[in-house]
């Protein structure tokens, strides 16, 4: 378990220094991955069939089917990888270790947490979440903003597994449906928005009047 979490770690770091958004899907793929081997574990752990269909959700929906949707509408669009840094990967990486510390802290302080792997997970999957967040706000690029998000819904799945044991079944199959359609729906809005407008820079569409 602590190989998977470590895993999910490092490739969150990994994200926040890359500069193409090849290299950013590959991070999301990877940490998907890890994701992926966590919930196996538990599932094996816990001998729970609906974890087993998690897991092979997140391996069929966020390691294949979402990152290949990402590089097709990037190969689509005939765009340069540039991800539009608002700030630079050596900050990006000084403010998300400084995040990562106060989910630390954050996640010791909770009363309830008793074992050092339930700290961990929770201060990891805080952790990834906060720097989903941290990407859509400084990265320019529709797709990156796009990443951004699914991160933060990793961030939010780790946490509900790890720390509550999961959510009901049910609600987390509409969730990773939620999720795949919404990428499916954003990924056609960038296509339409790089026809309109010739790029993706959400940054000049601010700009834009009616």
């Amino acid at each position: 378990m602590n190989f998977f979490i470590f895993g999910i770690f490092v490739m969150t770091f990994l994200m926040v220094i890359a500069k193409r958004m090849t290299a950013l899907i590959t991070g999301f793929c990877l940490q998907s991955f890890f994701l992926f081997g966590c919930v196996l574990f538990i599932a094996y752990r816990s001998a729970d069939n609906g974890m087993y269909v998690l897991a092979g959700l997140i391996f069929t929906l966020k390691v294949i089917a979402i990152p290949l949707f990402l590089r097709w509408v990037i190969k689509k669009i005939n765009t340069n990888e540039d991800l539009g840094l608002l700030v630079n990967p050596v900050l990006s990486l000084f403010l998300v270790i400084i995040l990562t510390v106060l989910s630390y802290y954050f996640a010791k302080e909770i009363v309830v947490l008793k074992e050092n792997l339930v700290i961990t997970s929770f201060a990891v999957s805080l952790s990834v979440t906060f720097t989903g967040l941290f990407i859509m706000v400084t990265r320019r690029k529709a797709v990156a903003q796009i990443v951004g998000l699914l991160l933060m819904e990793n961030g939010v799945f780790l946490t509900a597994t790890t720390l509550c044991g999961g959510m009901p079944f049910l609600m987390e199959i509409a969730v990773f449906f939620d999720i795949f359609i919404i990428v499916v729906i954003l990924g056609i809005f960038v296509y339409r928005i790089n026809e309109l407008f010739t790029h993706i820079d959400v940054n000049k569409l601010t700009k834009l009047r009616g």
